[in-house]
């Protein structure tokens, strides 16, 4: 099979089904059935200016992404471009690409939480004390750059439209496991996906539960690679240094702003990559 070298034009005009934003009223309606059920059931579940908080975050972030459409696609493309082979386009094309794309996916989420530098592009994602859908709109500006982990699976040969689909799919599943009023779900189910069970562990600062459960949509990765810890005692939410601030920016840049701190006082090139490399 001849592959077909494409450009950002070419892929521009080709256009990709905007699966988040069509999805976007749907995950509205259930923000507000989720904070009525609250409500009936006399719990706690969203406090106004953390819910204002996320909505902003979340609404930047889909600005940012349009800005720097075009430069995504060409991070793509070069790599697409590199390699002379290419995946046909085809239904199990889609799925072998969805998987591909959950492996890296556990990586780039792991490596967010061993490193500062990227945990800083994740710590935003991590900082309510409040476990509701609207967490999951809670994604840090910088967390673009983190296109680099996905370079396995342009290489692949995966077309990008084909990526940018499976792409979507992925990053709109991980709305509905940030909820309470889901419990645990039959074992088969519970034992293949990421469930809002095995979520509400990875968002917890319980000492049992750090780190732990960095799937996204398989858990079976976590499973794998020994980071799997099952739902037990009740989680407790946000970061081991919370953050006490409903101001987006803040929410944003403060541990960018604090590994700036530290790296003026570092020196030495060796503390400096310490700093940035090092656990969180």
């Amino acid at each position: 099979m001849v592959k077909e070298y494409l450009t950002v034009e070419q892929l521009d005009q080709i256009g990709l089904p905007p699966i988040i934003p069509y999805a976007a009223p749907v995950m509205f309606a259930l923000v507000l059935g989720e904070w009525a059920l609250g409500l009936y059931k006399k719990r706690n579940v969203y406090h106004n200016k953390d819910f204002w908080a996320a909505t902003a975050i979340g609404l930047t972030n889909v600005i940012i992404s349009a800005l720097i459409k075009v430069a995504t696609f060409g991070f793509a493309l070069f790599f697409y471009n590199l390699v002379p082979w290419t995946v046909p386009s085809k239904w199990w094309s889609y799925v072998l690409c969805l998987i591909v794309i959950d492996f890296c996916r556990y990586w780039a989420h792991r490596i967010a939480h061993e490193q500062r530098f990227w945990w800083a592009t994740h710590v935003t994602h991590h900082s309510s004390k409040q476990y509701n859908f609207s967490v999951s709109f809670r994604l840090g500006w910088t967390q673009h750059i983190k296109i680099i982990f996905f370079i396995p699976a342009f290489l692949a040969g995966f077309h990008p439209v084909v990526f940018f689909i499976c792409h979507q799919i992925e990053v709109l599943y991980q709305f509905w496991i940030h909820t309470e009023f889901i419990r645990k779900l039959p074992k088969p189910i519970e034992y293949i996906f990421v469930t809002p069970s095995h979520h509400r562990v990875h968002h917890a600062i319980n000492d049992k539960y750090l780190d732990k459960n960095y799937g996204s949509t398989l858990v079976i990765w976590d499973r794998i690679f020994g980071t799997f810890q099952p739902e037990e005692e009740r989680p407790i939410y946000g970061i081991t240094k919370p953050v006490n601030s409903f101001n987006p920016v803040y929410l944003v840049f403060h541990e960018w702003m604090d590994i700036f701190k530290d790296i003026s006082k570092a020196g030495s090139l060796k503390k400096t990559f310490k700093i940035l490399f090092g656990r969180p």
